[in-house]
């Protein structure tokens, strides 16, 4: 998996419509979709940002592109605090449109998606939105997001996954501050890790540790995921929030003091159980850590994009990058 590109765009007006449909015409061209996705994917950026500002009272879209073994697919989030959608099966219906937008509706939106899924209650609305297939199936399915501090264009926080058969192994990174400086540590941190992703997470950081020193330093976790011998092995150092869900209970894993690059004297791992309901959520100090899922009914058994959508629009501090990874048995 090799992430081309993340953008999050502010919808506030009708011309911020019109930049959402731009950045998807430019993730379109970076990721060389073609004619006809391109299309597609433009009107799903125009026909989703609008519903946002219309029913939603305004939002965030971030758009986000992936490379993988089967090529390119582009990703639409868009998130929004408005009253929610009352009849979500008449909302789905084809052709269904309260406020007259082009595309007839999220019927038509799900219709034209490769994927879709939502969430909606009294919170707000997360409606994710795929353009490209993904062929491959995996044991674990996975979505993560970095969002730069308000008014930055580099985001100090970053995140990867890497998915063989039978091992998941994932980081969340955080450059110590904001910008350009957070950003190079940060991306210095994944660029380890995927050269490194094949050891153990203890493995991982130490390396990154002295990859860092280079750098302003970074905190970070790695997990590692064996779904057939349910096994989960985590390693942390630094203020990256990771808690594990299982059975209807949430338990929060150990990170040790420290920032990689500057003063990591202890790396350790933990092992825990990993069940076929479990779910794990990574995030970075942007986001507030006082959320709780058992408070939004229904939204585990959705796709990762939306759990972490959903907690990125209620929890996220504003002074900071932000950023979020959640997995879960597929």
């Amino acid at each position: 998996m090799e992430i081309a590109f993340s953008e999050c765009v502010l919808v506030t007006d009708e011309s911020s419509v019109g930049e959402v449909r731009r950045s998807a015409a430019t993730a379109a061209h970076r990721l060389e979709l073609g004619e006809v996705r391109a299309g597609e994917l433009a009107l799903l950026a125009t026909e989703v940002s609008r519903n946002v500002l219309i029913h939603g009272g305004g939002g965030e879209v971030i758009l986000a592109g992936i490379r993988n073994g089967d090529g390119p697919v582009a990703q639409i989030l868009a998130m929004d605090k408005g009253q929610g959608i009352a009849n979500i099966g008449l909302a789905l219906s084809d052709g269904y449109s309260t406020a007259g937008t082009m595309g007839g509706g999220m019927g038509a939106m799900k219709r034209i998606a490769s994927k879709f899924d939502i969430f909606t209650g009294k919170t707000g609305t997360v409606v994710l939105l795929e353009v490209g297939n993904s062929k491959t199936r995996h044991e674990v399915e996975f979505a993560g997001m970095a969002i730069p501090h308000p008014g930055e264009r580099f985001c100090g926080d970053a995140w990867y996954c890497h998915v063989v058969d039978g091992r998941t192994v994932a980081m969340v990174a955080d450059g110590l501050g904001h910008g350009i400086g957070a950003a190079e540590a940060a991306q210095e941190a994944i660029a380890v890790f995927r050269r490194r992703s094949d050891l153990a997470p203890g493995e991982i950081l130490s390396y990154v540790h002295d990859a860092l020193k280079k750098t302003r330093g970074a905190v970070a976790a790695v997990v590692e995921i064996r779904p057939t011998e349910r096994v989960l092995v985590h390693a942390g150092v630094g203020n990256i929030s990771a808690v594990l869900h299982s059975g209807g209970l949430s338990k929060s894993l150990v990170s040790f003091n420290g920032t990689l690059g500057l003063s990591a004297q202890r790396i350790h791992e933990f092992r825990m159980d990993w069940n076929p309901d479990s779910a794990l959520v990574m995030h970075s100090d942007g986001l507030q850590t006082r959320w709780d899922l058992a408070s939004y009914p229904g939204l585990l058994s959705r796709h990762p994009a939306l759990i972490g959508g959903t907690l990125l629009r209620d929890f996220r501090r504003m002074r900071d990058d932000a950023s979020i990874f959640v997995l879960k048995a597929a």
